[in-house]
């Protein structure tokens, strides 16, 4: 049979899991359909999410229709869980946007459908709860095609299947479905003027723009009443298709990473070619934890010197196909099909494997971060042990240990995420922590080239490492390049200045934040062939680092929305004083028909509430969109660096200082001074 992946996508409470719930009652893969405000959604399967009434956590269920078996995956609707939905996207064949006939687009519809689109899923959209008052399917389908794609069709009374011709899958296209598809494209269009009527015609054409993201069907109904789901359920198998190569060598992703009641780690694949038996090996890259999830170590604990380049083999233990909660085990696993494996220890997701080998990127990336709080009569070691799980399983929490203050933080999306995680750790681990409130996570950067010099040498040790810093690219991250000869410096203690450069978040100048958005290069090192150790390069790279930022021209970065405000135009006035008190930025409105659209960007510090204040004083009827757009100096930079008060000669893991010996001892020469000490010239 043929198989594919749907993921269902909404803004919350716009009906997707009950939608799913009657897919998976239809095609008789549930006896009963479930409900949220029952709290006996199948896919909702958590105890926390049938609590909340939204969905958490990206769970899966198989259902059969005629000769394809579609694995369901339902994402998260709340923006606070939006990495989870996220690193689900890139597994899908297809997806479905269920959009409310009675709030329309929102917020995080638009997110989505960004997101959606940057990764090039054939989408289909159901406009739900057309039963509700209120509801007004043909406005919001207009909606739609202004705010979404104006390449969307409606396909509901327009495309059906008569019962005769259903073991064919010969669909009846309406003449308004006809000129929908004829208007949007210039070859239909010439089709249908020389009188082309052929169903078999317009429905490969269809498929082939639905295919390619041109083209995206849409119909309506009322998941809850049953209304047009089964028709719907029907377009979808014959407008989505896609087929997979089991001969090919083998290839897939990962998407999502749990564990089971007895701690064993599950790493969800998708296999996109060839096919993966219990006992093969595998081969990935070992992830820094730069180029994975970002943090510091924790108590006790050391990080290794076996660099970025190291590669995990690991074998496939067991393999398990999913459908709710209950997991099957199998001996193999075929392209198209996802499958939870046990035995690999340490493959992030959205990391891709063989033929797909690839690292994660995420768009979706929290700006805030939170202090947990313990009991101090727990072991510091067992709290952080249970949140790097909990990281593994959800890499944008970014689990920071801070040795200096014997701290724990995390990166968060918002405060839902947090009243989540708190009974979400008691659970799992036994544990009563809080968080504080969250805060801005602030970044640091330079904004000229400067070079930094680090040596370590007291006695029986040596290390000597000179770096360009220079700024990067906004997003980039700390990047590493060597311009040192393997003649003057081996290719392994070359390899070990890097891999402690992305051994853990390093710290600015200013306010102790992470350091990002810079080029490091590698100019020159020395080492000595007796009294050289494996810390001795930690030591050096770190003061050459902390040496440069001393000399260089330190910027203090905020996060920023790209906003998207939709109010009334007797409202705009207000509106654009807003974002100026904001310190925010605007392009200049678009209006139309009584209504401005604004977009722009602002600082999340100054406009992450901003949405309680636009329904306050529009009634309700503004609508704002926010993305995080990245990093941007911040534009009140020297009240947080007050605020923050970092010492940075206190800070217990750097110095700019280096270390040289003389008579048998060794002795600190200051950074101002380092240059003119260092042995290569």
């Amino acid at each position: 049979m043929n198989r594919m992946t749907i993921g269902l996508f909404a803004h919350v409470d716009a009906g997707k899991t009950t939608f799913a719930e009657q897919l998976l009652y239809h095609t008789r893969s549930i006896r009963e359909r479930g409900r949220v405000d029952h709290k006996d959604a199948h896919l909702d399967s958590h105890e926390i999410e049938r609590a909340r009434g939204i969905t958490v956590f990206a769970d899966q269920a198989a259902m059969t229709y005629r000769d394809t078996i579609y694995d369901l995956i339902d994402t998260p609707g709340h923006v606070d869980f939006s990495p989870e939905m996220e690193r689900a996207v890139r597994v899908m064949d297809c997806a479905i946007v269920i959009v409310s006939a009675v709030e329309g687009v929102q917020g995080h519809t638009e997110t989505v459908w960004q997101l959606l689109r940057k990764h090039e899923v054939p989408t289909l959209l159901f406009i739900n709860k057309i039963d509700r008052v209120g509801a007004e399917a043909e406005a919001v389908l207009e909606e739609i095609r202004t705010q979404l794609s104006d390449g969307v069709v409606r396909i509901d009374g327009q495309l059906g299947i008569p019962a005769a011709e259903q073991d064919a899958g010969v669909p009846q296209f309406g003449e308004a479905l006809l000129e929908q598809l004829a208007e949007r494209d210039e070859t239909l269009l010439e089709a249908y003027l020389e009188g082309e009527r052929s169903s078999v015609y317009w429905l490969q054409a269809l498929r082939e723009r639905v295919a390619d993201g041109r083209l995206f069907p849409c119909a309506s109904g009322s998941a809850l009443q049953d209304i047009g789901v089964t028709a719907f359920l029907a377009q979808l198998h014959l407008l989505a298709a896609r087929r997979y190569d089991a001969q090919s060598p083998f290839g897939a992703r990962v998407y999502k990473i749990r564990h089971d009641a007895a701690g064993t780690r599950l790493t969800y694949l998708k296999l996109l070619s060839g096919t993966l038996k219990v006992r093969d090996e595998l081969v990935y890259p070992r992830m820094t934890e730069t180029s994975g999830p970002s943090h510091m170590s924790g108590p006790s604990e050391m990080s290794g010197d076996d660099g970025a380049a190291a590669l995990m083999r690991e074998k496939a233990t067991r393999l398990l196909r999913a459908h709710g909660t209950r997991l099957q085990p199998v001996e193999q696993a075929v392209a198209g099909e996802l499958v939870a494996v046990v035995g690999l220890s340490a493959a992030p997701a959205g990391l891709g494997l063989g033929s797909c080998a690839d690292r994660p990127d995420y768009e979706l990336t929290p700006a805030l971060t939170s202090r947990v709080a313990y009991d101090s009569a727990l072991p510091a070691k067992d709290v952080l042990a249970a949140f790097r799980l909990l990281e593994a399983e959800d890499p944008s929490l970014n689990v920071v240990w801070e040795e200096s203050l014997q701290e724990l933080h995390i990166h968060v999306m918002g405060t839902i995420q947090l009243e989540v995680l708190q009974p979400l750790v008691r659970e799992r681990f036994g544990y009563e922590v809080t968080f504080e409130e969250p805060a801005i996570l602030y970044k640091e950067t330079i904004g000229g080239a400067v070079i930094g010099y680090g040596h370590f040498e007291p006695l029986r040790h040596y290390a000597e490492v000179h770096l360009r810093l220079e700024p990067g690219a906004r997003g980039s991250g700390l990047t590493f390049r060597s311009d040192c000869h393997v003649h003057e410096l081996s290719a392994a203690h070359q390899r070990l200045v890097e891999a402690h450069l992305r051994e853990r978040d390093h710290h600015g100048l200013l306010t102790g934040m992470p350091l990002t958005d810079v080029r490091v290069t590698l100019l020159r090192g020395a080492a000595h062939h007796e009294h050289t150790h494996g810390g001795d390069f930690r030591e050096a790279t770190f003061r050459a680092l902390r040496q440069g930022l001393e000399q260089a021209d330190n910027v203090l970065l905020e996060p920023v929305y790209a906003f998207k405000l939709r109010v009334e135009l007797d409202h705009l006035g207000k509106v654009l004083s807003d974002i100026q008190r904001a310190a925010g930025c605007f392009e200049p409105p678009e209006t139309s028909a009584g209504h401005a659209i604004v977009r722009g960007t602002a600082p999340v510090a100054t406009f992450m509430d901003y949405g309680a204040e636009l329904a306050a004083h529009t009634g309700g009827k503004g609508a704002l969109q926010l993305r995080l757009a990245g990093y941007a100096p911040c534009h009140n930079a020297e009240a947080v660096i007050a605020r923050r008060s970092y010492r940075k000669e206190a800070d217990p893991l750097y110095t700019s200082s280096s270390i040289f010996c003389a008579k048998g001892s060794g002795y600190s020469v200051p950074w101002d001074e380092a240059e003119r000490y260092m042995h290569l010239r």
